[in-house]
């Protein structure tokens, strides 16, 4: 509390009351807001007792904390307008920081206000204030809509509450174990794992005693000489056991499905395992086979049981063999049903951060890492997890980025670099100033996606394990078919009861119901973990089809900073001037090309370049960009009078733009310092060309392995490109791309991407923020870039410019070419597994279910198999999560599909034609 003692103003008034400072006032005698405060708690606590109301102290959902104090609060965040300079910003944030419970945050740079306040507090008390202090301020979309959200989630009352409150306190909040996490996930995926037999039941004790009791069932039968005198009847009491309390975990499967209406996957092995029971049971009763000296044959077939017979064998022995698949693949199965959600990073705990006091002196305080506000510094010790997107401030260290990476290992930060919420600190203490922090993290943004997926993945598993689970009354139809068959035709009601029991146990419902939702949610979570985001599983189906991939050169091929490596000017013309002019016309301008025009003529103004002849300022006036890209401005330049010689400054107008062709510079010197390397740049006033800027970048170390690849693996590779052919294409052939789309002005790159397309091509555009409008128009949309630049929401309206836009199908997190043909390598893996599992689950239905028609089949022996058909698919669909993805050497190695090969010779001469002709620029 501040030393002030002012309280909060309503929403009509901006004066505050004050609280004398004495900390001994007051002492004996209760102020009336305290008194309200007890009287509230008080109330409460009683509302609590009589269980009206939910538990405050037990929530934390949403955007609101608990502060130190045991205060709620709430955070907001205000777009600030009227904002004059730094000194006013001061000003604000200090007249916000006087408000009781208030921490606030103002930064000039973006005009915006971070606010963390309790949660009683009006946002119109803040408005108030900041319109005193003479700014006009407005909610950000994203706290409107928390605003909204917390609202809505008003606290039920009476008995609504009472339930809201047990629900609530049966949910495990974090963590938990296996069979915990199950529950929750049960509850997500909108009532169909109804349709699985009940994991928590299938336990090794029912396993252990299946096999004690019903084995000798199994062997009796299976051996007549073992045989004895009433050896039916002890099989008669063995098997009561197991199919009563061994195999109740199916039992109530089908029961909990027949009373929803939805038959249960195991359904049919429950059918079979009670027809077996009672029917053999009923034969000791009203038959010959309960006398002393009746003996069972060893049969295989429907063909051999023209006679009284007993199935405790068939009824035991599908006991234990589906207790045992179930248990081998509970694990995977329980593992792929938590593969996206055992993807996140451990939240940070309580941080240090460096704040000023009221007399601006920086004071280190420990507050909850959900209480960091923009703008702050934090101070990360060795072993703990930054709670930030931020900028380091201070110090030098390693980082482990976390489980988005692809298990790329540390990364050395220092001060400049970037780190993201969640990582971990692995080397020294580090100050981090905070850049983002809640849902505007990085971090955040990668659980938003991968929420998404999950949710498209349920929606996709609910369909699958929907249509597997009608097989069973099919199932059921054709046993009954069958067996009325084999009555008529062999008149012998123990084969038509064998040959429905065959039926029964061999179709494979889960198998098929497996068969695509298992690979594919594998393969959004090994994509997730080594650094590509997937939409959802259409995504997967379309990537792997993908048979052209058009690079953007920008961002993607290239990597580091740009810089100008070469300055031309005409003839007549001084270089130091053209740099000038460029830079003027640059200085608002965010792109990288800019960024390095403005760098190089702060550098060259600094070291007094040019002499007294060239300004060292140029005043310019607003800069219009054309749809070409066409920067144009007026600039006052010095012109110098031909008849007097004397030099004056006139507004000129004047352009920086990139050639599309040479024809249009007109100056061979010109012309030559074009092809020179680099991407081009002319600068040109009074209509006339003075100058070329060649501004270059580094190709990705990584790149011409990756684009190897992906032509050794069928995929034709485009590059586009604003700069001119021949300059595009010596780039190009430096890493061996077939094709160059050059000359693009960025409001024909998405017409361009479409028209490769329109050509029958299946088309992947990777390409970064500055692309998007390409992105939304491929097949498949990669976006990719510098991982600072992957997480820039956008816009007053908060549109997602990053990670949640939706013009992306891909996001790439890592910053390497590789990835993109992992990515492909990846998606065709899972779409071939996919495709092997339908065929095996289809065809083994089909052929087992012919087979045990036609009486060729044994009933413990269609178990067997059906188990088998499961267990294969969970084994190869499981391999997804192993396999090693990663391109490795360009000729191959294990784990790339790589189909087709790649002449040496083509690469050969690609190589000689450039070789010894790449620029300085291309080489590094």
């Amino acid at each position: 509390m501040e030393a002030s003692g002012r309280t909060a103003p309503g929403p009509g008034e901006h004066k505050a009351a004050v609280v004398p400072e004495d900390p001994t006032h007051g002492v004996g005698e209760e102020e009336p807001s305290d008194a309200v405060t007890r009287a509230i708690a008080d109330a409460r606590r009683a509302a609590r007792a009589a269980g009206l109301t939910a538990d405050d102290d037990d929530s934390d959902d949403g955007p609101e904390q608990r502060g130190r104090g045991g205060a709620r609060l709430t955070s907001f965040t205000f777009h600030l307008g009227d904002l004059g300079s730094a000194a006013h910003a001061g000003k604000v944030e200090a007249a916000l920081n006087l408000l009781p419970g208030v921490q606030a945050r103002v930064v000039y740079s973006t005009s915006m206000a971070w606010v963390t306040a309790p949660e009683s507090l009006q946002p119109d008390v803040l408005r108030d204030v900041m319109t005193d202090a003479g700014v006009d301020s407005w909610l950000t979309v994203a706290s409107l809509r928390r605003r909204a959200e917390r609202l809505a989630r008003a606290r039920p009352t009476s008995v609504n509450a009472h339930l809201h409150r047990e629900n609530r306190d049966r949910t495990p909040r974090s963590g938990g174990s296996f069979h915990q996490l199950g529950q929750r996930r049960r509850r997500q995926t909108g009532g169909t794992e109804v349709l699985y037999t009940a994991r928590n039941l299938i336990t090794g004790a029912r396993l252990l005693v299946a096999v004690l009791f019903g084995l000798p069932v199994v062997v009796l039968q299976l051996f007549p000489e073992w045989q004895f005198d009433y050896w039916q009847w002890i099989c008669l009491a063995m098997s009561t056991p197991v199919v009563l309390w061994c195999a109740w975990p199916f039992h109530r499967a089908m029961l909990g499905g027949l009373r929803r209406g939805m038959p249960a996957l195991d359904a049919a092995s429950s059918a079979a395992i009670l027809l077996a029971y009672l029917y053999s049971m009923a034969e000791l009763l009203t038959s010959s086979t309960g006398d002393l000296g009746w003996r069972s044959g060893n049969i295989l077939i429907s063909w051999g049981y023209q006679t009284d017979a007993v199935f405790f064998d068939v009824a035991c022995g599908c006991t234990i063999l589906l207790l045992f698949g179930r248990l081998a693949s509970r694990r995977t199965r329980l593992r792929s049903l938590l593969a996206l959600n055992m993807l996140s990073v451990e939240r940070a705990g309580d941080v240090t951060v460096v704040r000023k006091s009221r007399y601006g002196k920086p004071v280190k305080q420990m507050i909850p890492s959900t209480e960091v506000r923009v703008g702050d510094d934090v101070i990360v010790g060795v072993g703990s997890v930054i709670p930030c997107d931020g900028e380091v401030v201070g110090g030098r260290s390693t980082v482990e980025a976390g489980p988005f990476t692809g298990g790329r290992g540390e990364t050395a930060v220092e001060v400049g670099a970037s780190v993201y919420a969640g990582s971990r600190n692995t080397g020294g203490q580090l100050k981090v100033r905070v850049n983002r922090t809640g849902s505007r993290t990085r971090i955040a943004a990668v659980r938003r996606w991968i929420a998404a997926a999950e949710r498209e993945e349920n929606r996709l598993e609910q369909l699958a394990t929907r249509t597997a689970s009608l097989l069973v009354p099919w199932a059921v139809a054709i046993a009954a078919i069958a067996a009325v068959g084999w009555l008529t035709i062999a008149e012998s009601v123990t084969a038509a009861v064998a040959t429905a029991l065959t039926v029964l146990v061999s179709v494979a419902p889960v198998a098929l119901a497996l068969s695509t939702t298992l690979a594919l949610r594998l393969g959004l979570a090994r994509a997730a973990s080594s650094g590509m985001l997937l939409r959802d599983t259409g995504t997967v189906h379309r990537l792997a089809a993908v048979d052209t991939i058009i690079f953007n050169r920008a961002g993607t091929l290239t990597t580091g900073p740009m810089n100008v490596v070469g300055v031309t000017a005409a003839k007549g013309e001084v270089a130091e001037l053209v740099l000038r002019v460029a830079g003027a016309l640059s200085l608002e301008s965010p792109h990288g090309v800019s960024r390095a025009i403005v760098r190089a003529d702060r550098e060259s103004r600094d070291s007094g370049a040019g002499g007294d002849k060239v300004p060292h300022w140029l005043e310019a006036g607003p800069v219009e960009v054309d749809p070409r890209g066409v920067f144009t401005a007026t600039v006052d330049l010095p012109v110098t009078d031909p008849g007097t010689g004397e030099q004056t400054v006139r507004p000129v107008q004047a352009e920086l733009w990139r050639p599309r062709d040479l024809s249009e510079l007109g100056d061979p010197t010109l012309a030559n310092a074009v092809l020179s390397g680099g991407a081009p740049l002319v600068v040109s006033w009074r209509g006339k060309a003075r100058g070329v800027i060649n501004v270059a970048d580094s190709i990705k170390p990584d790149a011409e392995s990756s684009v190897h690849w992906l032509e050794d693996a069928g995929v034709e590779t485009y590059m586009l490109s604003r700069d001119t052919y021949p300059v595009a294409r010596r780039m190009a052939d430096s890493i061996g791309i077939s094709k160059v789309l050059a000359g693009i002005i960025p409001a024909r790159k998405a017409a361009t991407v479409r028209s490769v397309h329109a050509q029958g091509a299946t088309v992947a555009m990777v390409g970064d923020q500055d692309v998007l409008d390409c992105l939304d128009v491929a097949d498949v949309g990669i976006l990719m870039g510098s991982a600072d630049r992957l997480d820039n929401l956008g816009g007053d309206h908060g549109q997602a410019r990053g990670l949640d836009s939706a013009a992306s199908d891909v996001v790439i997190i890592r910053e390497d070419v590789a990835v993109v043909a992992e990515s492909v390598n990846l998606a065709r893996h899972v779409r071939a597994t996919v495709d092997w599992n339908l065929w095996l689950a289809w065809g083994y239905n089909i052929i087992a279910l012919v087979l045990a028609v036609s009486g060729f089949l044994n009933p413990l022996l269609a178990t067997a198999l059906m188990l088998g058909s499961s267990l294969l698919i969970e084994w190869r669909s499981a391999r997804i999560s192993h396999r090693d993805y990663s391109i490795g050497d360009p000729l191959g190695r294990e784990g790339a599909d790589v189909s087709g090969s790649r002449s040496d010779t083509r690469l050969g001469r690609l190589r000689a034609w450039a070789g010894e002709n790449l620029s300085p620029w291309q080489s590094r």
